[in-house]
């Protein structure tokens, strides 16, 4: 390999026809150049897509009540049932592999009849009842001020906090908004903190950010909802799959409401890891699209080199004879004509890296300048583990191609050869 005169012999070789080895290495590189697009294309996607669950706790689910579809222990059926607060403790015992249990109530819509004043402005918003522990499972952030503390919770204080859609609406421009008061349902709350929702869409999708969060215990008793619970959402440990406690959590709360075992409909439910493995399983299925394709192309060109290497052998017969009859060995021809087609392959293949590389990097730079919010495109790369396996498949590439040839150069009989014009 380390032989000088070998490397000088297959260049003069590889440039004796130069027109017709770019023909043949562009098959390889086109082949390779494809592979790496199309994988860095599905890591944009899954980026893009995963950045829509950035910020929310995927491994969880929500719950909540639909009335009964079958009569039971003397109950009619389609009785309305609601959750209640005991509900939670309970859930909370006797599932320790849940992390969060965090019941809600809902008042009002951004669509419906106004439900917030202040001063002379009026506006309809989604109003939240809620626990501190929300803020890790749903997708916002704090930029000013606080969320909801147990102290609130404890103390059932009349605090409110507020999105920037409500900002726009209700307050002056530059105007403080920590301390202000605002009217909901005619009881007064204090605006502790002002939050921003994430995900890909920045929280710019309508009524996004036209949602007011107040302590979970302020709600019902400010409201008159008693301990009625709208539903809840339900968090389970890094160590835990929510999809493998759900059955036993939905039959739990069937048992605590007397509903019939069998009865489907009566506790309403949203598994979101459930559905964040879809998107995972999609991505997997495009991942081996994207190999599956990419090897396809690049499997056409090294056949265009396997077939331009026959045609060289051929064309080198008499050559090849008179090696053999100056004693060169089968396996020192056979080498020569695998190290033709494998420096031809990797050379042509690490060219087509590097020009998708630059592709990519060109790309990345113009995506970086326009804003994040609602792409489903970002990032499109490949990361070093594809470029060591796009180096194993060109090796592997150069050695399929020119075996054929290399065995067809070492069954040539020496006295052939030289009888060959």
């Amino acid at each position: 390999m380390f032989d000088r005169e070998k490397w000088n012999e297959i260049l003069e070789a590889l440039t004796a026809n130069t027109f017709r080895t770019l023909m043949t290495a562009f098959g390889v590189f086109w082949g390779i150049f494809i592979l790496v697009i199309l994988l860095a294309a599905s890591n944009g996607l899954e980026n893009g897509v995963k950045k829509g669950f950035d910020g929310i706790a995927t491994n969880t689910m929500f719950m909540w009540t639909q009335g009964t579809s079958k009569a039971y222990k003397g109950l009619p059926k389609t009785r309305p049932f609601d959750f209640k607060n005991n509900d939670v403790e309970a859930l909370k015992q006797k599932f320790p592999d849940l992390l969060y249990v965090s019941p809600r109530n809902q008042l009002g819509d951004f669509n419906g009849v106004s439900n917030v004043v202040r001063g002379t402005k009026t506006g309809a918003y989604t109003i939240y009842g809620d626990y501190p522990e929300l803020i890790k499972q749903e997708q916002m952030e704090i930029i000013k001020g606080r969320f909801v503390n147990q102290q609130d919770i404890v103390s059932r204080r009349k605090v409110a906090i507020i999105g920037k859609g409500v900002i726009t609406e209700l307050y002056l421009n530059a105007e403080e908004v920590i301390g202000t008061y605002i009217k909901i349902n005619g009881v007064n709350f204090m605006v502790v903190g002002v939050y921003k929702s994430k995900g890909n869409n920045g929280g710019n999708g309508e009524g996004a950010q036209k949602n007011i969060f107040i302590p979970f215990t302020t709600f019902q008793q400010a409201f008159n909802f008693g301990d009625t619970v709208g539903w809840m959402a339900l968090t389970a440990k890094d160590d835990a799959s929510i999809t493998a406690l759900k059955p036993g959590i939905l039959a739990f709360m069937r048992e605590r409401h007397s509903i019939h075992p069998d009865d489907e409909r009566a506790v309403g439910n949203f598994d979101l890891f459930e559905e964040f493995q879809k998107v995972q399983q999609l991505f997997m299925v495009l991942k081996f699209i994207a190999y599956f394709v990419g090897t396809l192309v690049l499997l056409s060109g090294v056949i265009g080199i396997s077939n331009i290497m026959l045609i060289v052998v051929k064309e080198r017969t008499n050559e090849i004879g008179i090696r053999r009859a100056l004693g060169a060995t089968p396996g020192a021809i056979r080498s020569q004509i695998l190290l033709e087609a494998i420096f031809l392959t990797i050379i042509a293949g690490m060219f087509g890296i590097a020009v998708a590389t630059g592709l990519l990097a060109i790309l990345n730079m113009i995506l970086a300048t326009m804003p994040t919010d609602g792409m489903m495109f970002i990032n499109p790369s490949v990361d070093l583990t594809v470029v060591f396996i796009a180096l194993l498949i060109l090796v592997g590439s150069g050695l399929l191609a020119g075996l054929i040839p290399a065995q067809t150069a070492i069954n040539v009989k020496p006295i052939d050869a030289l009888r060959t014009e």
